[in-house]
């Protein structure tokens, strides 16, 4: 078998079942010595590779091979995934996220994904889209199933509005950070989106508040969610949640987790972690009432049962400074 390694490079198909002498050390001289030719891979091979990468190592590597590779990886049954996440993990934030020059980076990338998927789209994780491209693939993408648009500030009811319309299939959203989506535009979400199983509204970091105060892109911009209404709206219109995330919501009290847990009462993982008006004793309590509870995160809570506030510390000269522009834009308007 060593001299079949050694003299026969080009084979292709090797059966050796129940013979036994055949060694270990002879098998991996034997692979080594064979030629890997990558063009003779079967397409449904390929893909099978292609897909373990992110669309970030796709674009810039498969793609960029040749052009039966490049035509692989734009096949309309390759792109029913755009998930940008990982590339925002791995990268530094930065200011230039929070800009309309990025925004526009991020909005063309979705509606060239959306185009290669021929609207055959099923889930969509991004940051920092905005209106444009979100409203493009609620016109295009109705089999839409999960939606992540964290931190997008240029993202309204107008676009949100289209999506609860159009993507009635739709099971998981995360709209963490995305302050423009209002209650109203929950509501309509939850009527038409009855599948919805997961649902995360989470608020920001105070660190992050902080930092993003002198951003003028965002400066006017409300970090705060409505925390007592947008739990009633859970409870009215998105009863059949599963999972659900409400971090840092700062105006979230005792009595609206109860009633939240009573209405929503088939929940498996509930997200509480640092809404610091609620206490231990309400926790407990509203909890209590859900059966099929397996993972629950509350706030830190001191020795009182008390959360454990996360104040942001007040920049007394960057109030000034606003007020100061916020008077300047009335006065010349």
């Amino acid at each position: 078998m060593k001299k079949i390694a050694l003299n026969c490079p080009k084979l292709k198909e090797l059966d050796i079942s129940c013979s036994y002498e055949i060694s270990c050390e002879c098998m991996e001289l034997m692979g080594s010595r064979l030629r890997h030719d990558w063009s003779e891979l079967a397409p449904e091979c390929l893909l099978d590779i292609f897909s373990r990468l992110s669309m970030g190592q796709r674009w810039n590597g498969p793609m960029l091979v040749c052009k039966t590779w490049m035509n692989l990886c734009q096949d309309p049954s390759f792109n029913t995934v755009l998930d940008l996440e990982a590339e925002f993990l791995s990268s530094p934030e930065s200011f230039y996220w929070w800009s309309p020059e990025f925004e526009e980076k991020v909005d063309s990338t979705i509606r060239s994904a959306v185009d290669q998927s021929q609207g055959s789209l099923t889930e969509i994780r991004v940051r920092h889209c905005t209106d444009k491209s979100l409203s493009y693939v609620a016109e295009r993408c109705p089999n839409l199933e999960v939606l992540w648009v964290k931190y997008c500030p240029k993202v309204t009811d107008v676009s949100m509005r289209k999506i609860a319309l159009n993507c009635p299939k739709l099971k998981e959203l995360d709209v963490s950070c995305s302050f423009k989506i209002c209650c109203a535009c929950m509501k309509m979400v939850g009527t038409n989106c009855k599948n919805l199983q997961i649902l995360k509204r989470n608020s920001m970091q105070p660190s992050e508040v902080k930092r993003l105060r002198h951003c003028t892109y965002v400066q006017y911009l409300s970090f705060e969610y409505h925390g007592d209404i947008e739990a009633d709206t859970i409870v009215r219109h998105m009863s059949q949640l599963k999972h659900l995330e409400l971090r840092l919501f700062s105006t979230l009290n005792d009595s609206a987790i109860v009633d939240l847990c009573e209405g929503c009462s088939n929940l498996e993982y509930l997200d509480l972690f640092g809404c610091g008006r609620l206490t231990s004793k309400g926790v407990t309590k509203a909890t209590s009432k859900l059966k099929n509870l397996k993972v629950i995160k509350k706030p830190d809570f001191d020795v009182s049962g008390e959360a454990l506030g996360m104040d942001v510390e007040i920049d007394l000269e960057w109030l000034k400074k606003l007020f100061e522009e916020y008077d300047g834009v009335e006065h010349n308007g």
